[in-house]
């Protein structure tokens, strides 16, 4: 410390000197030492600034009292509040947001690995109150079972689409509002219900639960939920919020699992984007594909980490139709999901540029290739870039996808089966 002050102390005086030669540093120029204090101060202002932002992105706290304070007043109700509010049994523990108004912590709750999720966005400016008021407004007292349920049927219709299977999505919405099992829906119970469904990513939870790669819903209260963990996840997942996402891909890819494991990955992963595809609430677009959702569990069983910007095909097109554009980057929904613009019109079409299938396919192109058996890379690529060109027309989504996507499985199965990894 004493020899870092003596070399500071002659490169302040060296400007004063009569002559360079006079001020050279032992062993050392004044341009290297000038180099080192200005690297001190990048990495000091890098490091605040990092900081900074996790600041902002991890506010679970915030969250935690909000919903609790809503509980205590007796205007929200859930499966976990108790555990959470009052019992504290509910244990917080890696900071996974990726935006500040979309809490994801992992967690732990009895005796397993969770993940807990919660919007903010009021709590973040406005006071608990106001979030009251804007959040848990609806159903009003007075609301009766019967116009709850149909309030509920219109809300999931103008999402998911008129579909012949929504009245029993509606029976397990109110089955899941009547967490205590006495056989009737409380003002609370309803509210909590209501302020869920508004979340996206709840209404697909609900709309897949039935579906294997989809993560299992444990518990709410109020708007906050939990879904089962994903305990195989990484140690630069901590870092997430303060990586760049390209940085955060070559992680993965660097400290991801063996390549077998990757195989049985992918082959869920394909299995997934068959299952929105034509399910019992309609079809779904995946609008944000990145390997920052591509989840597994222990056994490397595939499970979607994130479905925010998965999104039903009738709330797409709802979004699409009649938009002004000029180009087709003015028909984007999400960060992904892009119609052509029909420029005589000047409107929006309704047919995806890219469909699932080949978006999970650019993807894999980079999960896949590096590491991937010699005598299987050459046909490996030659279908992934078969695949990457497929088209979102109506006219081909049917038999060609189902068939590229056959394909594609029944290679990597190959390769895996009979083996410890299958």
């Amino acid at each position: 410390m004493r020899r870092l002050r003596r070399l500071a102390h002659l490169v302040l005086l060296c400007p004063f000197s009569k002559g360079l030669q006079q001020c050279r540093l032992p062993g050392l120029r004044v341009r290297y030492v000038l180099l080192v204090w200005l690297g001190i101060f990048a990495g000091s202002w890098m490091v605040y600034v990092h900081y900074s932002s996790y600041s902002e992105l991890c506010r679970g706290h915030v969250c935690q009292v909000v919903i609790c304070d809503q509980y205590r007043k007796g205007i929200i109700s859930g499966s976990i509040c108790r555990d959470l509010c009052e019992l504290h049994q509910v244990e917080w523990r890696t900071c996974l947001s990726s935006a500040p108004g979309q809490q994801v912590y992992s967690g732990f709750w009895q005796d397993k690995e969770v993940i807990i999720k919660c919007g903010i966005e009021e709590a973040l400016n406005s006071v608990a109150p106001r979030r009251e008021l804007v959040l848990f407004d609806k159903p009003t007292r007075g609301t009766s079972i019967k116009e709850f349920r149909e309030m509920t049927l219109s809300f999931l219709k103008a999402n998911l689409g008129d579909l012949p299977s929504l009245p029993a999505l509606v029976g397990q919405v109110l089955l899941m509002a009547d967490f205590n099992k006495d056989s009737r829906v409380s003002l609370a119970e309803a509210k909590s219900v209501w302020a869920l469904l508004q979340r996206n990513e709840f209404l697909l939870l609900l709309s897949l639960q039935e579906k294997e790669h989809a993560s299992r819903l444990l518990g709410y209260c109020g708007d906050l939920y939990l879904t089962e963990g994903l305990p195989r996840s990484s140690w630069h997942e901590a870092l997430r919020p303060l990586l760049p996402p390209a940085l955060h891909r070559a992680l993965q890819q660097w400290f991801g699992p063996a390549w077998p494991w990757r195989a049985k990955i992918a082959i869920g992963l394909l299995e997934f984007v068959e299952e929105l595809f034509h399910g019992s609430y309609g079809t779904f677009y995946m609008c944000e594909t990145t390997l920052a959702n591509v989840g597994h569990t222990a056994t490397y069983d595939f499970r979607m980490a994130d479905l925010q910007q998965v999104a039903p095909e009738a709330t797409v097109r709802r979004f699409l139709q009649g938009r002004h554009c000029e180009q087709s980057s003015d028909c984007t929904y999400g960060r992904d999901c892009r119609a052509p613009c029909d420029r005589l019109m000047r409107q929006c079409k309704g047919d995806l540029i890219q469909p699932n299938l080949a978006k999970v396919c650019e993807l894999l192109r980079d999960y896949l290739l590096p590491g991937a058996p010699a005598d299987l890379r050459e046909e490996l690529g030659k279908q992934l870039r078969t695949c990457t060109t497929l088209s979102g027309l109506a006219s081909q989504v049917e038999a060609h996808h189902s068939l590229v996507l056959s394909h594609l499985k029944t290679l990597l199965w190959k390769k895996i089966s009979n083996t410890k990894y299958s």
